[in-house]
């Protein structure tokens, strides 16, 4: 079941995150327009070409990938709940001149208003299945925007990885049966932490006193359940793949910053699944 009350308290808690985020990047609009891009390989790889696609980036931030997204070809539609990231997202398209729709809305209100059949390719990634609070809803929602035949493509931090604490100590429930964890420090300052690899137009020192008075709720999904409730829509799973490194977050202390932005175990430890990748098509 939807929980709006920890989803408005979600918003506000992105909000104050959002200014420090972008407070790191050194001038996005020109790098943008300089032809820089903010995507990984991997989920290039896992979207294909979208070249004169309509594609919708769900929990789109800031808007930086989306607008990466745009620079592929891609007629892209980026939603967020976010005030903050959506008045960014749409000053950095103006500042890059790279036309991409944003809309300011709960992903879940954005579903139902939106009409049937509208996209091509839905997508998102790294952080964004977590503040799902009814991913049975939100998979009907996929399948529902997207055209007969149409992708839904994901990567995102794996939920294994999710069980440890900054420590590697395990701490969290894997299966944890919709039931929100909460931080009362907030979304924080990932940015700040993993420097240069989340910010390819340059890094900056930006915010340094950073503090987020807005408690912030996450949900925890097994690999299973994403799987099933993408089934229990009508799509297929035509892709999965699992990654022992995460992209551009230092999602633990003991993880090592690698060629390609990447974050893995240091050598010599075992390693473990930090990202996991999904392709569904709807039939």
């Amino acid at each position: 079941m939807q929980n709006r009350h920890l989803h408005e308290e979600n918003r506000k808690s992105w909000n104050t995150a959002t200014r420090a985020h972008n407070s790191h990047k050194k001038d996005q609009a020109a790098f943008l327009r300089g032809g820089g891009s903010t995507l990984f390989p991997e989920e290039k790889v896992l979207l294909g070409s979208i070249d004169g696609s309509r594609l919708v980036h769900l929990q789109c931030n800031a808007g930086q990938d989306s607008l990466s997204l745009a620079a592929l070809g891609a007629e892209v539609t980026g939603v967020d709940i976010s005030d903050e990231a959506i008045d960014f997202a749409r000053k950095l398209s103006i500042g890059s001149g790279i036309p991409t729709d944003f809309i300011r809305a709960n992903v879940y209100d954005w579903f139902a208003e939106t009409e049937r059949h509208s996209f091509d390719v839905v997508f998102c990634s790294y952080g964004a299945l977590c503040w799902l609070s009814d991913l049975d809803v939100w998979a009907r929602g996929v399948a529902k925007v997207l055209r007969l035949g149409g992708r839904f493509v994901c990567i995102d931090f794996h939920p294994f990885s999710m069980v440890f604490d900054e420590h590697f100590e395990i701490a969290y429930p894997y299966f944890a049966d919709g039931r929100p964890l909460t931080w009362d420090d907030g979304v924080g300052d990932y940015v700040g932490l993993a420097g240069e690899a989340l910010a390819p137009s340059g890094f900056v020192e930006g915010e340094t006193h950073y503090n987020n008075p807005h408690p912030v709720h996450e949900f925890q999904w097994a690999v299973a359940e994403v799987f099933q409730s993408l089934i229990d829509a009508g799509m297929t799973i035509e892709v999965t793949r699992e990654y022992p490194y995460s992209n551009g977050a230092k999602l633990f202390e003991d993880l090592v910053e690698v060629e390609g932005r990447r974050f893995t175990r240091p050598e010599g430890k075992p390693n473990l699944p930090l990202m996991w990748g999904v392709v569904a098509r709807k039939n």
